[in-house]
């Protein structure tokens, strides 16, 4: 990807939200018109830097364009989302006053349209940004199994997924998830992929903190396809490094101790939907993942990075699936749009006997935004039904 083209695309996106906005904002507000046509101007140059910031500089000066083009692209974003619902908008009204002359006061629509686009682009950005920054809160889910053992009610399980560790989620983020985690004392943790945006030279000090993750039976992780950008070999020998179990279309049993006894719970994890594209040998499979499982066991698990995942999780004959990647839609109107690529954007549904719980992500991707899709960290509960 070159940068001039990119520059020019983000030129051409800028000049149709100033051409639609700038001239009626400023017959209301000349002040706010002007600082929205600076915005814009800062923005149409920023975003491709912020795109280019780690080829054309080092240290700080790519960490401060990075910051700087990931917040113009939320705040355009949502500026360039309103400028087309406003055109929308003000085209209906037209069509309206067709049909009822002097029925709506379209001067007084223009102009309160137009100061209202980058007010509530600027309080959505600002929120937004607040929302993604703050360590993700706790969604408690239970899944009820039929035909669940006695020994496997209350069986809890800590999901993180979608981290996206890098330019701008550093160590002190991955402490306060682990932090939190740690504080729900569950069984088992499941990190179900895209934990990073990088490489492995540049933020092992900042994924570290991992480590230190407590549950009963351990810290499972399968890739996503995030991974396979930032080097998915590398990342799999340095989390096994740090005593994080990497699941590559396989399984394991755990035997969990209960009052009423023991049962095998099969925990599974395949590659990511896509890793296929990247090696051939990560090509994802969950009934690979389950070859040489135990007839007998009381539940079977599968981490699946991507929700399309379940199908054929559900051929295999598993109980539950946890996934993520699709954050939920992270920011409006997105949200609307997972299910375009996806079977499911957010939160426990049912397909045939297999229930999937797809987490919102316990960080974020791209602009330091989450509007109308809150970060979660994920305490699941398996109960009897």
């Amino acid at each position: 990807m070159a940068l001039i083209p990119v520059m020019l695309f983000s030129a051409l996106l800028h000049a149709f939200v100033g051409w639609r906005l700038l001239g009626d904002l400023a017959l209301t507000s000349p002040a706010l018109a002007w600082a929205t046509g600076l915005v814009l101007l800062a923005s149409a140059l920023l975003m491709p830097m912020g795109l280019f910031a780690r080829r054309a500089a080092r240290g700080r000066l790519a960490l401060a364009l990075t910051w700087a083009g990931l917040l113009c692209m939320g705040l355009f974003s949502t500026l360039f989302v309103l400028t087309v619902l406003r055109d929308a908008v003000l085209l209906l009204a037209w069509l309206a006053s067709l049909l009822w002359p002097g029925g709506l006061a379209l001067d007084a629509l223009v102009a309160t349209s137009a100061l209202a686009v980058p007010l509530l682009g600027l309080l959505a950005t600002v929120l937004g940004f607040w929302n993604a920054r703050r360590t993700a809160a706790v969604v408690r889910v239970d899944v009820p199994i039929a035909g669940l053992p006695a020994a496997l009610h209350g069986f809890t399980v800590a999901q993180i997924s979608d981290v996206h560790i890098g330019p701008t989620l550093r160590h002190r983020h991955m402490h306060a998830i682990v932090a939190r985690v740690n504080s729900l004392g569950v069984d088992m943790v499941a990190i179900t992929g895209d934990l990073v945006d990088g490489r492995v030279q540049e933020l092992s000090d900042h994924v570290a903190p991992l480590a230190q993750l407590q549950s009963r039976h351990g810290t499972y992780f399968v890739t996503g396809n995030h991974e396979y950008y930032s080097g998915a070999h590398d990342w799999i020998t340095e989390l096994r490094r740090i005593g994080v179990q990497v699941l590559m279309n396989e399984h394991v049993v755990l035997h969990h101790p209960h009052a009423e006894g023991t049962h095998p719970l099969v925990v599974a994890g395949v590659a990511d939907w896509s890793a296929h594209h990247f090696d051939e040998s990560h090509r994802s499979s969950p009934q690979a993942a389950m070859a040489g499982a135990p007839a007998n066991a009381g539940l079977r698990l599968l981490l699946a990075h991507q929700p399309r995942s379940a199908p054929a999780a559900a051929e295999a004959g598993f109980d539950v699936q946890l996934s993520g990647h699709t954050h939920g839609g992270q920011f409006w109107p997105w949200n609307h749009f997972v299910r375009l690529q996806q079977p499911y954007t957010a939160g426990l549904h049912r397909l045939r006997e297999l229930w999937v719980y797809t987490s919102r992500g316990t960080g974020y991707w791209g602009p330091p935004k989450r509007f109308g899709a809150p970060s979660e960290i994920t305490h699941l509960r398996l109960v009897m039904a």
